[in-house]
């Protein structure tokens, strides 16, 4: 709770909860009415592709914008941007909800990494940013479970029009809180370019930037395979919503996991934590009930919620503050890379092979990145802001 005592710090957290909530009112609504509008599957993807395109084409550049900005006003200016593009959806066409969610993705491209750098400098790189992700991380794993439920509800009971105002309030009122937090002196640079200086000088994201993608990809393929493995082996598309809220009870778990591992090094810590994700995703996808699918996946949404905080609080502590918008926009361009790939590389290998092998094949690649990540992680210590052991992390 250290970090729930800070006023900005609560602001901070209640503007992110209350956008990131309406962005998943959406993540049902927008596919299902493209699909209402157009009849077309392929139709419907591409409103997917439109979400990730503009991190695999801007994310470099958000990064050096945000280093060179105020990280507050960037948070904010991108929140007013997201409520514009969402608003241009009830246009109703099919080409302009394409370009509201390359717009609205624009802004996240530049908010997230904000986000990211902007944290440590509210609550410090001590105990409280321990807790300030563990707060983050819990309230992922809520959204994630009221969320696209929620919004298919209201998508039936009031329509998508609604949903639209709901998504363009969220960013007004997440600006809103923004903006009442104190304005913080800004870190001055002479000149703030994209290059990977700042990589070759600190070993820790050098490392984790490749073992994030390896995992992101798996997971992305596993997550597109959920869909017709729930509907072919656990009785249907009720029974993967289940399994959903199960993978966000499991986020819930994953943040106060997070806090307890603060005592640990980082490369145990992650390498546990994938192998056991690793496990999860070999036994929810050989479950031929639906009991057995939904412990699975609790696990894998709790030891996966680990798999990514962990690395995010250490690379918040180790590295220069002035960096870490750029560093936080190299993760998300991998992120997008890898969703896309994943996305499209585990139903091709269903269709060449049997899912279940593209399944098995996914788990083995998260756990191989889980012993890559025993070997290759600097000691690092996830308690503390420095240590002895953290000199290695800038080897």
């Amino acid at each position: 709770m250290s970090a729930w005592g800070m006023r900005d710090f609560r602001f901070l957290w209640g503007g992110r909860a209350i956008s990131l909530l309406g962005s998943w009112l959406l993540v049902v609504a927008v596919p299902a009415h493209v699909y209402a509008l157009t009849g077309s599957v392929f139709a419907t993807g591409l409103t997917l592709a439109a979400e990730y395109l503009p991190a695999l084409l801007l994310g470099p550049i958000a990064g050096v914008l945000v280093d060179r900005w105020d990280r507050r006003r960037v948070m904010i200016v991108a929140d007013l941007f997201r409520a514009g593009a969402v608003a241009a959806m009830l246009i109703g066409t099919p080409a302009a909800i394409y370009v509201a969610v390359i717009a609205e993705s624009v802004g996240a491209v530049l908010f997230r990494p904000a986000a990211q750098a902007h944290v440590p400098a509210v609550v410090g790189t001590g105990e409280r940013l321990t807790s300030a992700n563990s707060w983050n991380a819990a309230t992922d794993g809520v959204v994630r479970l009221i969320g696209p439920p929620l919004g298919g509800v209201l998508l039936v009971w009031a329509g998508f029009e609604v949903l639209i105002c709901l998504d363009v309030a969220s960013y007004l009122v997440s600006a809103a809180a923004i903006a009442l937090t104190r304005r913080r002196k800004a870190i001055r640079q002479e000149r703030v370019t994209f290059d990977f200086k700042v990589f070759k000088q600190l070993k820790l994201a050098r490392v984790l930037l490749p073992l994030s993608g390896v995992f992101l990809l798996a997971n992305a393929a596993l997550s597109a395979l959920l869909v017709p493995f729930g509907v072919r082996n656990l009785g249907g598309s009720a029974q993967v919503g289940f399994v959903l809220s199960a993978l966000g009870i499991g986020f819930l778990g994953g943040a106060v996991l997070a806090r307890w591992l603060g005592r640990i090094q980082l490369r145990t810590a992650l390498a546990a934590a994938q192998l056991a994700t690793a496990g999860g995703f070999a036994v929810l996808f050989s479950a031929h009930d639906l009991t057995t699918a939904m412990i699975a996946a609790t696990v894998i949404g709790m030891f996966g919620s680990v798999t990514v905080v962990a690395p995010q609080t250490a690379l918040q502590r180790v590295a220069d503050n002035a960096h870490l918008g750029r560093i936080s926009a190299a993760f998300l361009v991998v992120e997008a890379f890898a969703t896309l790939t994943g996305a499209l590389a585990g139903p091709w290998l269903a269709e060449s092979a049997s899912l279940h092998f593209a399944a098995m094949t996914a788990a083995a690649i998260t756990a191989i990145g889980a012993l890559a990540a025993a070997v290759t992680v600097p000691r690092v210590m996830l308690a503390t802001k420095r240590s002895n052991e953290q000199v290695d992390a800038h080897a």
